[in-house]
This record gives structure tokens, sequence and C-alpha cells, in this order.
């Protein structure tokens, strides 16, 4: 549908007295991303309202508004490659070309489209790079010669997690009608009620679900007596027989966790340490599946053990399959962090 076409059917559906909304929504549906701006569908409502009859442009002064020439696609072209962030109005203002006609350049001359910009969780040294790509050959490595097994791994981590829920921006979408105010949510603060988790799992299940007390600070100690400990205690009760032989702990290389007193006490447990690469978020089975999907899943706590209930009851409501699957990301991850030659990789994830 064009320009031109769009504006047509505003125009009749104007005259047989259909809502702003429902022909922004008819618009939407049909044409997806190139359907007229909200602002402009408004526009041209007003002017058939009073009496304009004509759906071409009006005359204006400088360059033609509508023309597609080679000249305008490569003044656009410049302007961009300049400023990728310009948005629609900045080009007309800049080229005095129409919208359709910075539309048409845009998408069916220079095939391009706007994307939002890609979050990382660090910007990547060379060196950083390089232990993400050691580390994950040699992870893969095991874990297909059987040297290591999926179900030998433990892996844990720590996660702050607020009293009060606000979801995320998609889940906070709500149908209005146009004579409504949209719904609100109240920003966070830096006050805002949250509780420090520590929360270990394997592929059978979770093992330990550890709120911090209110003003306890998570340091090595605290993380063997208060993680660690119970932990592989839970582990030696579900295996009498093997214990904790032969398993092998995944979690990340904060302070607490590499301290020289931890690492002895993990070994004589008969664990191995798998030494996570630093700023790999998109390598530890907490971080890409499991803090999101409890916070996901939570409503409102009036307090810490309140908060902890519901985070416990979550994890053992939670099919021992994701818990399995979760884990068997886990290797083709490793694979992607090598094709990326230890690069982020999470954006090629379809």
């Amino acid at each position: 549908m064009s320009i031109l076409e769009q504006r047509t059917y505003i125009k009749y559906r104007t005259i047989l007295g259909a809502s702003a909304a429902s022909i922004i929504d008819d618009l939407n549906k049909v044409h997806g991303d190139s359907a007229l701006r909200r602002s402009t569908v408004y526009e041209w409502i007003d002017r058939f309202k009073h009496g304009r009859d004509n759906i071409e442009d009006d005359p204006r002064t400088g360059r033609p508004v509508t023309e597609v020439t080679n000249a305008n696609i490569q003044h656009v072209q410049a302007l961009i490659e300049e400023d990728r962030h310009l948005s629609y109005s900045d080009l007309e203002a800049l080229t005095s070309l129409s919208h359709g006609t910075i539309h048409t350049i845009l998408h069916d001359h220079l095939k391009l489209k706007k994307i939002a910009a890609r979050w990382l969780p660090h910007e990547l040294t060379p060196q950083n790079q390089a232990k993400r790509l050691n580390f994950a050959k040699a992870c893969l490595e095991k874990l297909e010669s059987n040297q290591w097994r999926l179900d030998q791994i433990i892996t844990g981590d720590e996660s702050w997690f607020y009293h009060r829920q606000i979801g995320k921006s998609q889940r906070n979408a709500a149908w209005t009608r146009e004579d409504q105010e949209p719904a609100t949510v109240v920003k966070r603060d830096r006050f805002e009620a949250k509780t420090l988790f520590c929360i270990f799992f394997k592929s059978t299940g979770p093992l330990l679900v550890h709120p911090l007390q209110r003003g306890v600070t998570m340091d090595a100690s605290y993380y063997k007596e208060n993680c660690l400990e119970p932990t592989f205690e839970f582990i030696r009760k579900c295996r009498p027989k093997s214990g904790c032989h032969g398993l092998k702990l995944l979690d990340d290389n904060a302070k607490p966790h590499r301290t020289p007193a931890v690492i002895s006490y993990v070994q004589e447990q008969g664990i191995q340490s798998i030494d996570h690469p630093p700023y790999s978020p998109d390598l530890a089975p907490c971080d890409y599946w499991l803090f999101d999907y409890i916070k996901q899943r939570l409503t409102d706590a009036e307090d810490a053990d309140t908060l902890a209930k519901s985070v416990t009851k979550i994890l053992n409501q939670t099919d021992k399959k994701a818990y399995r699957a979760a884990l068997e990301q886990y290797p083709e991850r490793l694979k992607m962090c090598i094709e990326a030659q230890g690069a982020y990789f999470e954006h090629l994830i379809k």
C-alpha cells in the first residue's frame, strides 16, 4: 500500500465516521512498519474532517518532496553514513523530502532498517576474547569426549531480586481507549527493597536457595559456609554412595568464589572447579536462563521472607526437564563462542 493509497483509505474511513484508533490499527495490520506514523494519520484525519479532498502533498519550496532520484538517494545515504541515529524527522528537515520519499529511499533503495543498539555486558579486550575462546575450546573438548557429563555440573551464582515487580516493557503494555490515560509504572529508586540470593542447581533440579540477610556482605568466608557447604551437604544426602566425587563446579570468577581458601575447600570435597572466564554471563546458566526465568514469574512480596518463599516455590515447581535443557544449552553456547572467536554471540541466537 503506497503513501497515497493509505491517505485514500484514511479519507474514506474518516468520511464513514471511523475512529482514529481503528484506522491506525488497520493500517498497522496491513502495512506493518511501513504504515504512516500515528501523528501523520491524526494530521490527515483532521484535514479531511475540515473539508480537504486532495490526498496529494501540498507544494513545498526547495527540493521536490516526492522525487526519488539518484542525487536524493546519494544525499540520504551520505547523511546516514555520517549519523546512523538520524530519525525520519531529521532526514525530512535536512533534505526537504517527504516522509514517503524518505521511506522509499531507505527501504527500497538503500535496503536499510533501524534496529535498536545491542546491549553488551562488557567491552571485551582482545585478552578477554582470547580467554573466552580458549575456555570454550577446552570445555567443549571435555564434554564431547565424555570426560565431563552435563549431569556432573553444579552451577550457581548470586543475583538481586526486588520485592516489587515492575516487569519488562512488553508485559506493561495495556489496551487503552483514546480517552483513557495510559497505565503507569513507578521507576525504581536506589533505596528500593531488594534481597540478594545465592542459588545453585544441577540437571536434576535446585540444590540451594539462600537469601542473604540485610546488611550481610558476601565474602569468601560467607560464600563457603553458607552457600557451598550446605549445597555439598545436600548433594551427599542425595548421593550417599558417590557423594561429591566427580562433580564439576561452574560458578563465575567473582572474588569470593576465587580465593585460595574457597578453591582449596572445593578441591577437598573431590570437586573440580571450572575456571569460568571473566565477563561471560552468556556462558553461565544462571545468567542466561535461571535468574530471568525466576524474575518473570515473581509477584510482589511484602518482605524478604515472603520473597524467599516465592523464589523457592518457583524453583521447586519447575519441571526438571527445564534444568536439564538449560545445561544442554551449554555445549551449544561454547560452540557459538568458538565460532565468534571469543566475542559475545547471543545476538546470533535465533
